[in-house]
């Protein structure tokens, strides 16, 4: 009888489930990403460089879609994907982003589905 995690109900919980069901253990330390996006490449530079300097970021890369020609900073967090804190980081992220103008578009895990 093999052991199933138990996940919430909802966006991050049904993420979890699929990523644990391809055989990732998240017990373990992994680099998720969370995706904000903005409509201007300068508010997108002035997040990047702000949120690294906070302790939760470890790292923030911009890249430019080329179907919408919206800005992206990708904020890479080195921790244990567990729902409750997995939705606090990204509350978190995403209220610095909105004084910036960006808005969250999900998370994903390295080697893994994006949300």
């Amino acid at each position: 009888m093999s052991f199933l995690m138990q996940f919430p109900d909802d966006d991050n919980g049904q993420l979890l489930a699929e990523i644990a069901a391809e055989g990732i253990d998240l017990n373990k330390m992994h680099q998720v990403d969370f995706y904000i996006l903005f409509e201007q490449q300068a508010d997108a530079e002035k997040f990047a460089k702000e949120i690294v300097t906070d302790a939760l970021v470890q790292n923030a890369k911009i890249e430019k879609c080329t179907e919408t020609g919206v800005w992206e900073v990708i904020a890479q967090v080195q921790m244990v994907p567990e729902h409750t804190l997995l939705g606090q980081a990204e509350q978190y992220i995403e209220s610095i982003a909105n004084s910036s103008n960006g808005y969250g578009d999900g998370w994903g895990l390295m080697d893994s589905e994006e949300a």
